[in-house]
């Protein structure tokens, strides 16, 4: 009995035991299929966010970032910072991204400071290049990633409908031997320059608004004889000007509405009415604006010491009310001009479009040597973000999503767009005058606002609250007075972007003893210290000193669209 019942208990105690195994058997099963469930999922999410333009990365990806810094914090509101502010807070909610900013250099010495990293093999994860010897550099070292890829999966539909809107050529600026290496900011058309004029002055005066430019010099004229704003110990300025002469889309106080007026187009490539490329700072146009510009200078017009200003000098002139009169494109209000408003608001500026009847003979060529384009540092794991990240900007926030009141207050607060995280711009060539013609149809009643992009819903605002208030704010001003009264005259007079032609990967940049050359003889014959006769003086040494081959190089088929 005593064996039977020893029997019986250590068959007990293994049927216990035996299911005490299965029971921690099935747990460990259950368990390992659940890890491998979030395993999968996990693996899932991560894929998602690194092939689709939107996905959300499953855990936080911190990205070290190179950016070029505005003026002023940007004009961030108070507190905010590059990397902490309406921009990325909402690239955080969307993507799960966050930028740490390792490097930071103003415009002026941005480049010379990241050519010091490139040498240094020093580069954060991502980056801006704005010169193309860098980028090159960058490509020849093999120190940049592929997105080839990364365009494919991560850009959104509408992204890629902005870039192909401006031709193969300016994704094709970005790509080497069959691989796209930068992401190129696009060419957005800022329109022509236009006069500002001081209304405010014209008024006092008893004067009528100019209609064509020779009624605007008359206009200076009178100013510079009644010395509006100038003390009684100081000369009247005039009609500032750079010593440049000539800009680009990001500077004002240029003269380039009066070489456009005679056809001239200096500083840039050009094929002529007889089909050959030449300079355009060599022709008879080009003359025949110097001679007008020594003629504005000799009737005390022109601002007689505009050789020896400099861009923050004759900003000062401006905004301390020392001037009335510059050529300025239609964003002018946000820069300069807010700033005298902020402290005059009777300062009352006026612009005007007083070349609209000079139309192109010739075929003008840009260049991507300025242009600007993101990168990324080769090896970086998650290069896919550049994309993410401007399909965000530029393409979710302003038309798929309804969440994104903070970021676009920033447009009618004038933050400058080196604010955001990745300080190239991408959109339409003609988004300018689209936003425009929508802001006036809302304001006018025919579209609704919630047919508007978030962009122009954030300026209708503002212009909105402009028209409605006797002392609006000077954001409020700047937004209506720039893009209602200075786009509104380039709509109403119908402008379109004329055709762009670009220059081939061929060097046809001018050197630095022809440029000189150039700008002394230039504003010598402005200034009168040569007869104007002493341009064609001046195109003989110009290709005597190595301007005749450079042109036979550009002409010898380094040129793209030219045949």
């Amino acid at each position: 009995m005593r064996r039977l019942k020893l029997k019986t208990g250590m068959l007990l105690i293994l049927s216990a035991v035996l299911f005490l195994t299965g029971c921690t058997s099935g747990e460990k099963k259950s368990q390992d299929t659940d890890t491998r469930t979030k395993t999968a999922q996990r693996q899932k999410a991560w894929k998602e966010a690194e092939t689709s333009p939107w996905g959300k990365y499953p855990e936080t990806v911190t990205y070290t970032l190179g950016q070029m810094k505005g003026t002023g914090n940007s004009n961030l509101p108070e507190g905010e910072t590059y990397e902490n502010n309406a921009y990325t807070r909402y690239l955080k909610k969307i993507l799960n991204v966050q930028n740490k900013n390792i490097f930071m250099e103003s415009e002026e010495g941005y480049d010379e400071a990241l050519n010091i990293l490139v040498k240094d093999r020093n580069l954060p994860d991502i980056f801006l290049v704005s010169d193309r010897e860098t980028l090159e550099e960058l490509v020849e070292n093999d120190l940049i990633e592929d997105l080839t890829d990364v365009y494919k999966s991560c850009a959104s539909d509408r992204i890629r409908e902005m870039y192909e809107g401006y031709g193969d050529e300016l994704l094709e600026s970005g790509t080497f031997d069959g691989k796209l290496l930068a992401l190129p900011e696009t060419a957005i058309d800022h329109g022509p320059q236009l006069l500002w004029l001081r209304r405010d002055w014209i008024e006092q005066l008893g004067l009528t608004e100019p209609k064509t430019l020779e009624d605007a010099f008359s206009v200076i004229q009178a100013f510079q004889e009644n010395r509006m704003g100038a003390e009684r110990d100081e000369e009247p300025v005039g009609l500032v000007c750079d010593p440049g002469l000539v800009g680009t889309v990001s500077t004002s106080y240029s003269m380039d509405a009066i070489f456009e007026n005679f056809g001239a187009y200096p500083e840039q490539w050009i094929r002529n009415p007889e089909g050959e490329i030449v300079y355009g700072s060599l022709t008879e146009e080009t003359k025949n604006a110097l001679s007008c510009l020594h003629d504005l200078y000799s009737r005390g017009i022109l601002d007689p010491d505009f050789a020896l200003r400099a861009q923050n000098n004759i900003r000062d002139l401006v905004v301390e009310g020392k001037c009335g009169a510059f050529f300025g494109l239609w964003w002018t209000p946000n820069n300069p001009l807010m700033d005298e408003y902020r402290q005059n608001k009777d300062a009352d500026w006026q612009p005007y479009y007083l070349t609209s009847g000079a139309r192109r003979q010739v075929e003008v060529y840009s260049t991507f040597r300025d242009n600007k384009y993101v990168v990324v540092r080769k090896g970086y794991e998650h290069p896919e973000i550049v994309m993410k990240v401007l399909s965000v900007l530029f393409d979710y926030s302003r038309y798929e999503a309804d969440d994104t009141e903070e970021m676009n207050a920033y447009f009618a607060l004038n933050v400058d767009p080196t604010a955001r995280p990745l300080m190239i711009n991408v959109d339409y060539n003609e988004a300018t005058y689209m936003v425009t013609r929508h802001i006036r149809e809302a304001l006018y009643g025919s579209r609704m606002r919630e047919e508007l992009s978030a962009i122009e819903a954030s300026y209708f605002d503002a212009c909105k609250k402009y028209l409605g208030t006797d002392s609006p704010s000077v954001e409020e001003w700047a937004a209506y007075k720039s893009r209602i009264t200075a786009v509104g005259l380039l709509v109403d007079a119908s402008y379109h972007p004329p055709e762009r032609k670009y220059m081939g990967d061929g060097d046809s940049e001018i050197p630095q003893i022809l440029q000189q050359l150039e700008k002394k003889a230039f504003i010598q014959i402005i200034m009168g210290k040569k007869p104007v006769s002493y341009f064609d003086t001046f195109v003989k040494e110009w290709y005597r000193k190595g301007g005749e081959a450079l042109t036979e190089s550009v002409r010898s088929g380094k040129m793209s669209g030219t045949d």
